[in-house]
């Protein structure tokens, strides 16, 4: 469906506005006139977003939307923008509607005739990429670990089907698990993991899936994490290597 001025002209727009990882710092000149210009912002968690506007000075209305109020919120948001009303989305982090809330919001505006604008910005996916060291021509971004055994298992099988680098995101919790599991899998591939990224702790950790493991066993993890995989090769089932760089 494209977007004709002609058409759009008595709705609104909907600016998809990419926020801050970790440093406030971060956000983009654009952002903040987008954010300081719309009456509304629709977010993710109303009090993180808070403090980001607070920093920049912008006083639009806040209202959440998250994966638990879409039946309401949708019709609510849509609403405003085919009356004419410009409103923004953003996530607590990054980009919105990548693995974060704001794809089906966006897929309504398109359906309903509406502006969608993008306000680029950070995003945890190309910023890892950009420290890793691996080859980012082609690249997969895997999204969150599954939390159940069985989509865990289909997981890895789809990872270990991929030719290209990979990114993937992991919680604290849930780490050392995967960790070890893909080191039990893939002992000899390179990865390189980000932790806090563009945070005062920021921590970037590269080497092989096992020298990972082994070497974070014992600790308390803590932050947003997230894991670039060098390109599958058979020879990294082994603990040795050939490395890229």
């Amino acid at each position: 469906m494209s977007q004709e001025p002609g058409q759009l002209a008595s709705r609104g727009r909907l600016f998809v506005v990419a926020t801050p990882i970790g440093n406030l710092d971060d956000l983009t000149f654009r952002a903040v006139e987008t954010l300081r210009a719309v009456p509304i912002v629709a977010a993710e968690d109303t009090r993180r977003v808070a403090k980001l506007l607070a920093r920049y000075e912008c006083r639009p209305r806040v209202i959440s939307l998250h994966s638990h109020n879409l039946a309401q919120r949708l019709p609510q948001l849509l609403a405003l923008l085919v009356g004419g009303q410009d409103l923004a989305v953003v996530s607590d982090a990054g980009t919105p509607a990548v693995s974060d809330p704001g794809s089906e919001l966006v897929a309504r505006a398109w359906a309903a005739g509406v502006a969608v604008v993008p306000i680029p910005g950070v995003s945890a996916v190309p910023t890892v990429l950009s420290v890793a060291g691996f080859p980012a021509e082609r690249f997969v971004f895997a999204g969150f670990v599954p939390k159940k055994p069985g989509q865990r298992g289909r997981y890895w099988d789809w990872i270990d089907a991929c030719a290209e680098t990979a990114v993937l995101f992991e919680t604290p919790h849930r780490i050392a698990r995967t960790l070890d599991e893909m080191a039990g899998r893939w002992p000899g591939r390179l990865a390189c993991l980000g932790r806090e990224l563009t945070k005062m702790h920021e921590e970037l950790i590269r080497g092989t899936l096992a020298e990972i493991a082994a070497s974070t066993r014992d600790r308390q993890w803590r932050g947003e994490i997230s894991i670039a995989l060098e390109p599958f090769r058979e020879t990294q089932r082994g603990r040795e290597t050939e490395s890229y760089v």
